[in-house]
Parts: structure tokens; sequence; C-alpha cells
């Protein structure tokens, strides 16, 4: 059956989906929404998530949306290679950290990402504690950065000994995290992470290493070649 994916580009949840497509070489129509068009609402998007977000993958008749569950399924379809273990305890593993990344990691991130880009006015008071939220919760990335620095201390992937869907929910949130903190607003904020290549060398390597898997040019997100 024919593979549709239906995108955004710089969404870090469609990224996920592309790298695990592209990882277990499944041949797949990329239909790109444009956001600015709130092309993700339109009736047809819709029609296959109500809930109006990207991604969504139309397998055949069968359509799956939220991130993770497009994961799960494209493993259990299409198993070869695995991306969720090959044993229950490795499985274990992987939807373990994947839970601590979203619980510990991920709202902070996207906070950070949400403030850099976040152009409306703001009071003096607004301001200041916007600041004050964004370093807390700069702090709190480093930290649990440090948690992925160590994993990678000790192993090409963070965990097992092969590419996964950790990884998989892990990369795209780094990257999308280093294109806010490049931005010259956020260079003050950025001296706590950038550059990751000497933060976090391991985490610098693990990210080449991603990047130089087949296939990822096609992943990368298209506007920010521009």
């Amino acid at each position: 059956m024919a593979i549709d994916v239906y995108w955004g580009s710089g969404s870090p949840y469609s990224w996920r989906v592309l790298l695990a497509l592209e990882y277990k070489r499944l041949p797949y129509t990329s239909h790109v929404l444009q956001f600015s068009k709130q092309e993700h609402k339109s009736p047809q998007m819709l029609a296959l998530n109500w809930r109006g977000r990207v991604p969504v993958l139309k397998d055949g008749d069968y359509v799956c949306f939220e991130s993770l569950a497009v994961l799960y399924y494209l493993d259990l379809k299409y198993p070869e290679p695995h991306i969720f273990g090959r044993t229950p305890e490795e499985a274990g593993v992987i939807m373990r950290v994947i839970c601590e990344y979203q619980a510990y990691i991920e709202p902070h991130l996207m906070s950070i990402v949400e403030a850099v880009f976040d152009k409306s006015p703001a009071t003096r008071l607004d301001a200041q504690r916007r600041s004050e939220r964004i370093t807390s919760d700069m702090h709190a990335v480093a930290a649990e950065a440090r948690t992925i620095e160590a994993r990678l201390s000790k192993s090409d992937w963070v965990v097992g000994d092969s590419f996964s869907a950790v990884d998989m929910v892990i990369f795209p949130g780094i990257q999308l995290l280093r294109r806010a903190l490049e931005r010259p607003e956020a260079r003050e904020l950025s001296s706590r992470f950038m550059p990751v290549e000497v933060n976090y060398p391991a985490l610098g390597r693990w990210l080449a290493r991603v990047e130089s898997l087949p296939g990822y040019e096609r992943t990368y997100p298209p506007h920010w070649r521009r």
C-alpha cells in the first residue's frame, strides 16, 4: 500500500516520522503543508485528523496521527529495522526514556523556543517574568541534557546499539532548540547550552551521527535552508 505523510516544515513532531520512514527505507509520498496558510486545518486535513495537527500518516485506508503513535504503528507494521528494540527489556527502556524526555525536557525546551520566536510586544513586567521563566527553563534543559550526555558518552545511541525511536523523538527537539539559540536575541541565554560540541561533546557527536544517516537530507525542514 502507498504511504502518504502530511507534515509541516520545522515541526519537530513531523520530523520524527520522516526520520522513521527514511530509516526503515519505506517509500512514501510527502505532502508539506504551509502553516502560514492554515493548510493543516483545511477540510481535507480535518477529515484525516479532526484536531487539525501534523504529522498525519495515511497507509492505504488506515490513518494514524500523534507522532509517537505513528512511530509505534510503523514499527509493528514494518518491523525491520526495529526502532522500539528487539526485547521487552529494551523496548521498556526506550519508552521510559521517551517518557522522561516528554515529561522533563520537552515542555521547557518548547517554552524556550516559543519565547525566542515570539515577537509580540510586552510590558516591562511581562518581559521580566518571561526572562525569569526562560532562564529557569534553560537551567532545566541544561540539567537534563547532562543525563543524555552521560548516556551518549557510553554508546553511539541514546538507548541500545542502534538508532531507535528515542533518538527520533529527541533529535528534532534538540535541533529546534539549537536553531532558536543561534538567533542574536538569544545570545546571552545560549551560553548555557551552545556550542553543543563544546558543552556536550557526546551529544554533539550524536547529532552529527544522525545527520549522516542515509535519507537524512530529505527530512530536513525545507524553510531552514533559506
